[in-house]
């Protein structure tokens, strides 16, 4: 067996190391040139239900724990004015740890042996040549056939088409990113509001949220419910006018929180949310498969990288169980990942509903009830 996996993300990776632990080769194709080609994000919190299985299939739970930013589990609620509703400190149960996700994925890459990794290797695309076996074709020009191809290259990915005509369409909801640097110096109002961990300011259709990173940073998220037509009405080109349009989404909020978007030290940069139908799925197809994103892509909610990694250990898992049967290791992978995901997604999309629906005072309440809600639904799953 020799496995093909498209995409060097998270999932992608945990893939590619849990089929190295159990001696199966396989080769990680990428379109970017090098591990360091851009920022690969901000923090992540590793479940301990989902990411942190993936993180020990793999082997490499020591390697995680020394990735674990402490303190960063405190949580804050603030009310549009600045006054903190819920002030929860970090209770250093390791339930959700925070990670920064290009520490992780460089934890992963440096757990694979030299070469299983092939960077600018962008697809341009993929066919059945028959027998469950397919071509992929790369912008270079070279090609590459293969038994078992597996798509984890996201939410546009080129893996896709063989298995469903399912396309991403836009959830209504942005993000627009901004960082602060040496906050407690610099920017010492917001660094207060944000407190040690995370912050979040909710609200109807919008909300400014906010992670304490490592170095002093504050990344903010400001979620806006908006066409993207609005969004293509923001010159983006100017990020001084960028975030001041931005920002006026938020008059009269508290100028603490208002910082977070206007004293940015980056330019803000817009990220469109975008999902496939809920309970996405399809029939099973010889010799390809797919994991996180480009198999289950879902609004935003702190569940994706988790979910990626995990499909990727069991993944792993299943075709180390399976070496003679590849088509029942797959079946017994998709016939685990479906539920799962679309149980998360749904879980996922009663929470963004139910924010959506209230306003005001009891903000707290809705946020927390419905938080611990979808967590214990997610442990029971």
């Amino acid at each position: 067996m020799h496995v093909t996996i498209i995409g060097a993300g998270l999932g992608g990776l945990t893939l590619a190391r849990v089929l190295h632990v159990h001696g199966i080769p396989a080769a990680v194709y990428e379109a970017e040139p090098s591990p360091m080609a851009r920022m690969q994000g901000g923090m992540l919190d590793i479940h301990d239900y989902n990411g942190q299985l993936a993180v020990e299939a793999a082997g490499l739970t020591e390697e995680f724990r020394g990735l674990v930013l402490e303190g960063r589990q405190a949580m804050r609620i603030l009310e549009r004015d600045g006054t903190v509703l819920l002030d929860k400190a970090d209770d250093g149960t390791g339930g959700r740890p925070e990670v920064q996700r290009g520490e992780l994925r460089r934890m992963l890459l440096d757990s694979l042996p030299a070469g299983a990794v092939h960077w600018g290797h962008k697809v341009t695309g993929v066919r059945a040549v028959g027998d469950g076996r397919h071509e992929v074709a790369f912008a270079d020009g070279t090609t590459v056939t293969t038994a078992l191809l597996v798509g984890a290259d996201g939410a546009w990915s080129r893996v896709r088409p063989l298995l469903t005509p399912a396309k991403p369409e836009y959830t209504g909801e942005s993000f627009v990113e901004v960082y602060l640097f040496d906050a407690d110096t610099r920017h010492p109002a917001a660094a207060k509001a944000v407190g040690g961990g995370s912050m979040m300011a909710p609200a109807r259709h919008q909300g400014i949220f906010a992670h304490r990173e490592a170095g002093d940073t504050l990344h903010t998220y400001v979620s806006l419910t908006r066409p993207l037509a609005w969004f293509d009405a923001v010159d983006f080109t100017d990020p001084a006018a960028a975030a001041a349009r931005v920002a006026a989404e938020f008059d009269g909020w508290a100028p603490e929180l208002t910082a977070l978007i206007t004293d940015g030290d980056t330019a803000p940069v817009l990220r469109p949310h975008y999902t496939l139908p809920l309970g996405h799925r399809w029939e099973r197809v010889p010799g390809v498969t797919l994991l996180g994103d480009a198999a289950h892509l879902m609004p935003a909610n702190g569940e994706g990288a988790n979910l990626a990694m995990l499909d990727g250990a069991e993944l792993g898992l299943a075709l180390a169980a399976h070496p003679d049967d590849v088509e029942a290791a797959l079946a017994e992978f998709e016939g685990t990942m479906f539920p799962r995901a679309a149980k998360v997604a749904a879980e996922s999309l009663e929470l963004n509903e139910l924010l959506s629906g209230e306003d005001g005072e009891d903000t707290a309440r809705i946020l927390m009830d419905a938080f611990e809600a979808f967590t214990g639904a997610v442990r029971q799953s």
